[in-house]
């Protein structure tokens, strides 16, 4: 799957990933779209998923016919260490979410 994590999330979080192709905004040229703009480029060019921290995005992924999914992450914060054990949610959300989706993935429990 081809996954884009947003400008919010830390560069290192592509390495939890393992089996999907997984890029940045800044690597894939979307640096500084917002929202709506952001998911409408990274549809354009082939983004199955956008991974972000930003609870405003929902509201953009559900207006229109959207084919691409989004995986909004609820975390303390938005560092590596807080992420990674929301790891193994992502994963499992990656395994199923379908195009034009929002899954909400938090800590278990």
């Amino acid at each position: 799957m081809k996954v884009l994590l947003d400008e919010c999330l830390p560069v290192d979080f592509r390495h939890c990933l393992p089996g999907h192709e997984v890029h940045t905004v800044q690597w894939a040229g979307l640096k500084g779209k917002k929202n709506g703009e952001l998911l409408q480029a990274a549809e354009a060019v082939g983004y199955d998923v956008l991974l972000t921290v930003d609870q405003g995005i929902p509201q953009q992924a559900q207006s229109g016919n959207r084919r691409i999914a989004v995986l909004v992450l609820y975390s303390q914060t938005n560092q590596l260490a807080d992420l990674e054990p929301l790891t193994e949610s992502v994963l499992e959300a990656l395994s199923k979410v379908r195009p034009g989706e929002m899954i909400a993935v938090s800590h278990p429990g």
